[in-house]
């Protein structure tokens, strides 16, 4: 057939013949190692999401742009930078109720003192003065039964619940106190009273 090359002749040997792959082998050397299947890559996909997601620190931001939720405790940080809403200073009704629900027992206390204190103001019969100073501290010693027994009370609670409770209690009762003692007349006759008075105008 000439110069040209059977068919039934051999292919040539060498790189060439044999594809990229085998021509890749033997520039390295032959020491290509097989390629491993990726038979546990779900697993340390899912191992790397949850190393990253422990060594996150509360509050970071996270990759896409969206901050972490903070880590939730009951104990105080080290330096505040707000005012931190007393025990028992939540709503005293559901968010979606009207203002004058959600501050209930604050608009009762204010509207008993309002009413004793107008009782005093316009003296519209007699004993008025002592009818109204009654209904100021009565108004404060409901203030403080609230605190006690209301889970919740909005803006009446001022300071911690034993601390409202001291200060409602005592002054209410003072007050009530004074107006049953009050000259002339008086509707509660304490003896000891009576005996500090005198040794004191001596």
């Amino acid at each position: 057939m000439g110069a040209g090359t059977s068919p039934a002749d051999p292919a040539p040997a060498g790189p060439a013949a044999e594809g990229p792959d085998a021509a890749a082998a033997a520039a390295t050397g032959g020491t290509e190692e097989p390629a491993r299947p990726e038979a546990g890559s779900g697993s340390t996909a899912s191992g790397t999401a949850e190393r990253d997601s422990a060594s996150a620190e509360p509050g970071s931001t996270e990759p896409d742009g969206k901050a972490s939720a903070p880590r939730k405790t009951r104990r105080f940080p080290l330096f505040t930078r707000d005012t931190a809403r007393p025990e028992g200073g939540g709503r005293a009704a559901s968010g979606d109720a009207p203002a004058p629900a959600r501050q209930w027992p604050l608009l009762t206390v204010l509207g008993t003192a309002g009413a004793g204190l107008l009782i005093v103001a316009l003296d519209p019969f007699a004993e008025a003065f002592r009818i109204g100073t009654i209904l100021i501290g009565a108004a404060l010693i409901a203030g403080a039964v609230l605190r006690w027994v209301v889970p919740a009370v909005g803006m009446l609670a001022v300071r911690s619940r034993f601390t409202d409770l001291v200060t409602y209690g005592l002054m209410g009762t003072l007050i009530v106190l004074l107006a049953l003692v009050a000259q002339p007349q008086p509707w509660l006759d304490v003896p000891i009273l009576e005996n500090a008075v005198r040794f004191t105008i001596r």
